[in-house]
């Protein structure tokens, strides 16, 4: 078979009949000899021209001029010239490869080349290509050293004294380059693929002659070089000439950009040598600079003639996009030099336009969050969460990503970078945003990676960062406790202890050299500092650590570090040493040395015997407590007892960890009394207690936290196996039985509580999701339905918050919403199924960011009908008041709700539509109305259902109809049960069979359940509608409906509360429903609302005085059981029989309430939301996000809410708990004038701002002040005004507070911004206004803070030098400093120590808070970013010199450029500008927006046009392109006349703005513009000059002009017009 193939195998790359001919035309012009292979055949007898090409003897070629009639000659022999020019092609590549090195040979080529080009017979576009093609895989080839030998043929020309190559190079003259860009990273020099058609060749370069290789026998590496060398050399220099020659043509776009690519690629590589020794002699002695010299200046002169203006073959942007200027090893080279340093220039000015301002506009605030589009894989679930960008990533000059380890490996210590990554790792400790921020920016240390050599791309902290910061924080703490608030600071030890051992185990911080580094800090650098045990105390929480412990034992360096360990010790005592936390410190010393003892008994030298001795005291404390000698009450422990347990929990976890579980269960088990039960049956549970108080909780070591909470899983979901079991018969089972059965209890919400309690005070240490965690430790748990009913109600009543703040409330939401997707199809399940549909509404109105409704983005829906309206809610109030985050979220949008909806029936009404954002109403408004198909759908099948309804309620009905009912009635008959029902009624409830209809709606589907309800609101409806056309009074029909639905709710509890109020609000297309759900009611109609009822008022009564206050983990009183019945009703307990911990009809309504408000008000109904917000602000106070509630409601009906509704909304929260400003109530109180704040109100705002949520600076930019001390010192507490505020420290814990004190927001950051939101948002003043006085004193920032600073010392000091600061930034002319003309401070502020109360300087200041202002507004809503782009606009349109004719274009354009980088020079030489600071306020503001809310930008420019000048251009950047037409359209008349050569920034802007904005992020070198863009763009370019249309003539769809869209995949198949 082999055999067989083989001939057609070698006929399929037989050699063309030209190919020898024109091999030997060549050969003989090159003066070489040619012989045939001896096993061709014989050749046709030869012509005349044959007989002149092979004459014998010849000495010397034929002149040059006789070659193309030689040539003309072999081109009439054969008719397919498509074939025969390919085939020259192919030969001329082959020749200028082996010939390259030999000049006269090259020059002949050279020659022949141009001599064929004018004759039409060369195609540039394919055989440029393919040179180079070949000329990379030549040199590929000679890169690895191999060498064939010589073999002579007329397809593979050699000659005499020549190395010749190993293979025949065929090149396919259809080939096609088809690069991922126009610019690929040169990395090296390769060898492309080959073309599929052709197999692969390879030729190695040897023009240096045999002969002259004999000078190097000595040293063979050294001739390698040398060869090598000048054949690349050589081959390279040829290759250019040829180039150069092409360019005289014109090519094909995608050809210059094959050229550009592998001539940068030479560039970049130009110093590539063979691999040698670095000491070689041989490296040092081989410098091939005439060559080197000759290949790169004329690889130089291809480049410039690429990027040449005058033709544009290439725009000069794939240049700055190259790399090119950022080769390790520039040659000695000025025209090399010269080009790189115009690269140089010209990123310089494109940079003026991207780059954000200074560190201080630029560091992170944890405000707000943005997403990495192109690498998300979907955008639901975990994925989007871990693929943000961390915040202290941030593009470079050029939108680069500035992250990733191999840049922060590269930071040096003490640059600005390092000061900028220590600025936020320092503001993250105090902090302490979400767990799930660390994960994304930290990098593990080395010493601790399984794969050392694995990066870590998307991470920006290396362990010397986190290690620095770490120790800095540790110092901070020690000075705080050192001035004497070692009683206040013990909690920001605390808080600072749980992240330290999430970093420590994390493996972010080296251990052994984290203590070197720690010691040196400490004790050699300042040895006064560590007074007390802090440090020995925090070293302890960690040392049962596993890396720790590894470091302690197997490090070479685990003596040295144990002494220095123990080197902490100290004996200081604090000013209270009775306290708990005292006494803890006192003996932390002893249990680490027990503690390190145990690891090591040789350790025993360097131990303290006083230290050993406390550790006996600790043992004899320990004895007498367990022995029963001291009763250990944790409810009545004194200080030192509470201390010395405290002590226990580092020596003795496992003792410690079993007394506390023996206390949980001291009071014994009981049998539970339910009503229900068989008389056989028992139900066994936990006696109550007291759960631990927080306090006690808070001074556990870790390692004992983490032990409970293992414990207290294990016998909270593991040992439910029965909740209710039937005793044995016979008394030797019941006795056998009964010590088995005792061990499967319910426990105590006692011990529940304290669960929770553990995982609340510890969120970074002993966070887990529980889903996931408690199935790895048992697969079986979650079928148990008592753990899984257990599990749901922590979730939902206790751990919402923290789930949120880990960043998995997205997780948990997709994992209970498999639950409910299992459980819509199991009938009898509605206890399990409502608690989780109730947990999957709160987790969803929860999210504060863009989420998919199922977590791979795609699939059958898995939410119920409810959920799925829910969401829908939850989406328009998070695009209305937090905007969309990314550009791919907006394009999912539409698919997204329209899988939302696929299944559903509702539609909005016009009412609610009005406040949905335009985005989401677009797409709602386009779906078909189908309330009048569910009218229709009910007569169709009203007299079946009544006929069936009659039969199964009528009073004297058969109870076995039950059965017949549920097993043979259609589902689509069933969903109108309770709407027969109703009909049935007629107004008398007790005319209906409620057993029936109980075991009925007990037995289906729990979503038939919810059906049934939807139905019954819209049958209902329709029934008012019919009796009011037939004359019935409204009041009547309106009692009869609440008559009927308390029999439903309240007589029999057949149906769940929280879905009947949600059905009705969603039909407010209808008045009578919210009449029927609203509360107060119109008196004179006699109505009782659904809210109103006083079964409901008396639910909330018993709510309230059975469950603990809001703030459940400062409760110390015992926790009372409830009744399942009493607690759930009839309808939710049925055949369930384990007990309630949290649930409770009540606590359902929390997701509920605020949407009945957000409801009322859609629908003008202000004074009935006020109402409602009246009777259940007890029942608000429990809501998970009440604080979110009213930031949210405050942003979605911005404008429209009356200034009384909006004081019964902030009267929701906890005021005294919330840091409003003092003077903040006195502009919300009802009054009938709105007066806007003074200055004042809003530099205080701003000023909290930058005292509590601004990262603050590092020490060497601090004035006056050590950077420990500053942080403390220089807040004040946030809820006071300046005037009533003083300098000098504050108490540290108004700013440091557990998670558990601001559970929502979360961080106490996050509470000070969104407050700030709030107060914008409840002033009773227009948008305008507030955006004016912001914006007013951004402008006037620098001359208040110097007033400020003046009014404070009485003469400037030297950091505010002047008042008189220029509105011109050529602040050294003189009329720029004209009085007249200088920036004026703000009037009516208040600036009496100002400056000195921020602990910042005046320059300092002014930065921190234009970006404080710019963070704000990027918070509000759409409102006010409208108002300030106008603001913005008129203060731009105010600055004199950009419309000055009188200015010189030179002046302008230094003017503007130093504009664009104010504040950051201005801050520094005090020549701040208005409009310096006006486009530092933009940069805050935009890069703190989310990518929709962009889209509001163009208001600027609009304001703006008409231009009149490139200075007024280079202001206002975005929507350029169109601003562009005003000073360089067709029929622009600007009052300069400019050329296009003077925006050549601008040209290369456009460029990188295109490519950033293809790219959806940073620019790559794979970057491609989107074709819609381009075509945007082509058509926008016709509005242009010629002159500027010539230098964007890349930007456009048109394959035959642009290289962008030559080399677009999408373009080249199918271009766009």
């Amino acid at each position: 078979m082999e055999q067989n193939q083989r001939p057609s195998s070698s006929r399929s790359y037989q050699v063309h009949p030209a190919k020898p001919v024109i091999i030997d035309l060549f050969n003989l012009y090159l003066g070489r000899s040619s012989r045939q292979k001896a096993e061709e055949g014989p050749v046709e007898p030869p012509n005349k021209a044959q007989k002149r090409v092979t004459a014998p003897n010849r000495e010397l070629p034929p002149p040059n001029e006789q070659f193309i009639s030689d040539f003309e000659e072999i081109q009439q022999r054969f008719p397919e010239q498509e074939q025969l020019r390919a085939v020259t092609e192919s030969v001329l590549i082959s020749l200028v490869v082996q010939c390259s090195g030999h000049s006269p040979r090259a020059e002949f080529l050279l020659f022949a080349l141009k001599s064929l080009c004018g004759v039409g017979y060369i195609n540039w576009d394919t055989f440029l290509p393919s040179l180079l093609s070949a000329v990379s895989s030549a040199e590929a080839s000679l890169v690895q050293g191999g060498q064939a030998q010589p073999t002579t043929t007329s397809t593979n020309i050699s000659q005499p004294g020549m190395l010749p190559s190993t293979n025949t190079i065929s090149i396919s003259s259809n080939f096609q380059s088809n690069p991922a860009s126009p610019l690929t990273s040169a990395q090296g020099i390769g060898s492309p693929a080959q073309s599929a058609n052709e197999p692969s060749s390879a030729v190695t370069l040897s023009p240096v002659k045999l002969n002259d290789s004999s000078n190097f026998q000595q040293s063979p590496l050294k001739v390698n070089s040398a060869l090598r060398d000048s054949a690349i050399g050589s081959l390279r220099q040829l290759c250019c000439k040829i180039i150069l020659t092409g360019l005289r043509s014109s090519l094909k776009p995608v050809t210059h950009a094959e050229i550009l690519h592998h001539m940068l690629t030479w560039l970049v590589n130009w110093d590539q040598r063979l691999q040698v020794n670095d000491d070689s002699d041989i490296t040092r002695s081989w410098r091939p600079e005439k060559a080197l010299t000759e290949w790169l200046h004329s690889c130089l002169d291809v480049v410039w003639l690429l990027v040449e203006e005058d033709k544009c073959r290439v725009p000069f942007y794939e240049l700055l996009r190259s790399g090119l200027q950022f080769i390790d090893n520039i040659p000695d080279d000025e025209s090399l030099f010269t080009l790189i340093m115009e690269i140089h220039r010209r990123r310089d000015m494109l940079a003026m336009h991207m780059q954000m301002l200074d560190q201080h506009l630029h560091c992170p605030t944890f405000g707000t969050q943005r997403f990495l589009p192109q690498a998300t894989p979907h955008f639901g679930g975990e994925a989007i969460t871990n693929l943000r960008y961390s915040p202290i990533t941030y593009p470079s000059v050029l939108g680069e990503p500035l992250h990733g380890e191999d840049l922060a490996a590269c930071i040096q210590k003490s640059s600005l970078d390092w000061d900028r990554a220590l600025r936020c790792i320092r503001h993250a400790l105090r902090t302490t945003p979400s767990p799930d921020w660390w994960k994304r920016v930290l990098l593990v240390a080395p010493c601790y990676r399984p794969q050392p050599n694995v990066s870590t791309p998307g991470a920006v902290f290396t362990c010397e960062m986190i290690c620095e910061a770490t120790i800095d924080r540790i110092v901070e703490l020690l000075k705080l406790t050192n001035s004497g608030k070692e009683v206040q600071c013990w909690q920001e030890w605390l808080i600072f202890s749980d992240i330290f051992f999430f970093l420590m185990k994390s493996g972010c911080i080296d251990f052994v050299d984290f203590v070197d580094k720690l010691v040196s800090r400490l004790i050699e650098d300042d040895p006064h500092i560590l007074r007390t045990n802090h440090v020995t105390w925090l070293l302890a929480q960690i040392i049962r650590v596993e890396l720790v412990m590894n470091a302690l034992n197997n490090d070479s360096r685990k003596v040295e570090t144990t002494r220095k360990i123990l080197s902490f010790h100290r004996e200081d005592k604090t000013s209270d040493p009775n306290s708990p936390q005292s006494i803890l410190l006192d003996f932390i010393s002893s249990c680490q040395n027990l503690r390190i003892w145990s690891l090591n008994t040789l350790n025993r030298e360097y131990f303290n015997n006083e230290q050993l001795q406390k550790g006996k005291q600790i043992d004899e404390w320990w004895r007498q407590v367990s022995k029963g000698e001291r009763m250990l009450d944790y409810m009545t422990m004194d200080d030192r007892s509470i201390g010395m347990f405290w002590v226990v929990s580092y020596t003795m976890t496992q003792p410690a960890c079993e007394m506390v579980m023996t206390w949980l269960n001291s009071a014994g088990k009981e049998m539970l009394p339910v009503s229900g039960l068989q008389p056989n049956e028992r139900l066994v549970v936990m006696r109550e207690t007291t759960p631990l108080p927080i306090t006690l909780l808070s001074g556990f070591s870790i390692n004992l936290c983490l032990k409970l909470a293992f414990h207290m899983e294990e016998s909270l979901f593991s040992g439910q196996t029965s909740s209710s079991f039937t005793p044995p018969q016979t008394l030797a089972l019941r006795q056998q039985y009964k010590e088995e059965q005792y061990k499967k209890v319910i426990p105590s919400i006692a011990m529940v509580e304290t669960y929770t309690r553990l995982l609340l005070i510890a969120p970074y240490s002993l966070f887990r999701s529980h889903f996931s965690h408690l199935t790895q430790r048992n697969s079986s748990t979650l079928s148990k339905p008592v753990a899984t009913l257990l599990l749901l109600e922590i979730l939902n009543y206790r751990l919402l918050p923290l789930y949120r703040y880990e960043g998995k409330n997205k997780s948990l939401m997709y994992d209970v919403t498999k639950i409910v997707a299992a459980l819509k199809g199991k009938r009898g399940d509605h206890r399990v199924f409502r608690l989780a549909e109730n947990l999957c509404m709160n987790l969803i109105l929860s999210l504060r960011d863009f989420f998919s409704v199922k977590k791979e983005g795609k699939g059958p829906m898995e939410y119920t009908e409810t959920l799925n309206r829910i969401a829908v809610i939850s989406l328009a109030i998070i695009i209305k008041t937090r905007g969309i985050a990314e550009a791919e979220h907006l394009l999912y949008l539409p698919a997204m709700v329209e899988q939302i909806l696929s299944s559903s029936q509702h539609t909005w009404s016009e009412k609610t539509l009005r406040y949905f954002p335009p985005v989401l109403r677009d797409i709602l408004m386009g779906r078909t109305d189908k309330r009048g198909l569910a009218v229709q759908a009910w007569q169709q099948a009203e007299t079946t259902v009544i006929n069936q309804c009659t039969q199964l309620l009528s009073p004297s009905a058969d109870p076995t109809y039950v059965v017949t009912y549920i097993s043979h009635s259609f589902p689509q008959h069933r969903q109108y049960l309770c709407a027969g029902a109703w009909i049935l009624m007629h107004g008398h409830p007790e005319n209906i069979n409620s057993a029936n209809l109980a075991r009925v709606l007990r037995e289906i589907l729990p979503e038939e359940v919810t059906a049934n309800i939807y139905t019954m609101v819209d049958v209902l409806l329709h029934h008012i509608h019919i009796e009011l056309q037939r004359g019935h009074p409204v009041q009547d029909l309106v009692m009869k409906a609440s008559a009927n639905l308390a029999f439903f709710i309240w007589t029999h509890e057949l149906l769940p509360l929280d879905i009947l109020i949600l059905a009705l609000i969603d039909r407010d297309d209808d008045p009578h429903a919210l009449h029927i759900a609203r509360a107060n009611v119109e008196k004179r109609r006699g109505l009782i609302s659904l809210l109103d009822r006083q079964e409901l008022q008396q639910k909330m009564k018993l709510f309230f005085s059975t469950r603990s206050p809001p703030e459940h983990w400062l409760y110390t009183g015992m926790f009372k059981r409830v009744d399942l019945q009493k607690a759930l009703g009839n309808y939710l307990s049925w055949k369930d029989r384990f007990p309630v911990f949290f649930d409770d009809v009540v606590g359902r309504l929390l997701p509920v309430i605020p949407l009945v408000v957000y409801r009322l008000i859609e629908n003008d109904l202000s004074d009935h939301a006020e109402r409602v917000l009246v009777v259940y602000k007890q029942l608000l106070a429990y809501h998970p996000f009440r604080f979110t509630f009213v930031r949210d409601i405050l942003a979605y009906f911005y404008g429209h809410l009356p200034g009384k509704l909006i004081v019964r909304i902030l009267n929701v929260l906890d005021i005294p708990k919330i840091p409003f400003s003092e003077s903040f109530p006195q502009y919300v109180a009802p009054s009938d004038s709105s007066t806007c704040p003074p200055p004042d109100y809003f530099a205080s705002l701003l000023l909290v701002l930058v005292n509590n949520v601004i990262p603050s600076l590092s020490s060497s930019s601090k004035s006056g002040s050590n950077f420990d001390a500053s942080y403390h010192s220089a807040r004040s507490p946030p809820n006071k005004t300046p005037a009533a505020s003083q300098s000098g420290p504050t108490n540290a814990s108004e700013n440091q507070k557990a998670f558990y004190q601001i559970q929502d927001p979360g961080t106490y950051t996050q509470l000070v911004l969104e407050t700030a939101v709030i107060e914008l948002l409840s002033l009773r003043v227009s948008a305008s206004q507030i955006v004016s006085s912001l914006v007013q004193f951004v402008v006037h920032i620098q001359p208040t803070l110097i007033q400020s600073s003046n009014g404070l010392h009485g003469t400037s000091n030297g950091s505010c030098q002047t008042s008189m600061l220029p509105t011109s930034p050529s602040g050294g002319s003189t009329d720029s400093m004209n009085a007249s003309r200088s920036t004026q401070p703000v009037s009516g502020l208040n600036t009496s120590n100002f400056v000195s109360r921020s602990g910042y300087s005046c320059q300092q200041l002014s930065c921190l808070l234009i970006q404080a202002c710019g963070l704000l507004l990027a918070q509000l809503p759409q409102d006010f970013h409208m108002q300030l782009y106008l603001e913005v606009s008129r203060q731009i349109k105010e600055i004199w010199w950009l419309n000055d004719a009188n200015r010189s274009p030179r002046e302008l354009d230094s003017a503007v450029n130093y504009a664009l980088l104010d504040p950051i020079w201005a801050a520094q030489d005090n020549t701040s500008t208005a409009l310096g600071n006006v486009v530092g306020l933009l940069h805050s503001f935009f890069s703190n927006l989310p990518q929709e809310w962009l889209e509001g930008t163009h208001v600027i420019i609009k304001q703006l046009r008409p231009m009149t000048s490139i200075a007024m251009l280079r202001i206002t950047l975005s929507l350029l392109l169109g601003a562009m037409v005003d000073v360089f359209g067709k029929n622009a008349q600007p009052s300069v006349p400019a050329q296009a050569a003077e925006i050549i920034d601008l040209i290369d802007f456009l460029h990188h703005v295109i490519h950033y904005e293809g790219q959806g992020g940073p620019v790559l070198p794979t970057s491609k513009p989107r074709p819609e863009v381009l075509a945007l763009f082509g058509r926008a370019m016709e509005s242009f000059r010629p002159d500027v249309q010539h230098l964007l003539c890349h930007l456009k769809t048109d394959i035959n002009s642009s290289i962008y869209a030559a080399t677009h995949p999408k373009l080249n198949q199918n271009p766009m017009s």
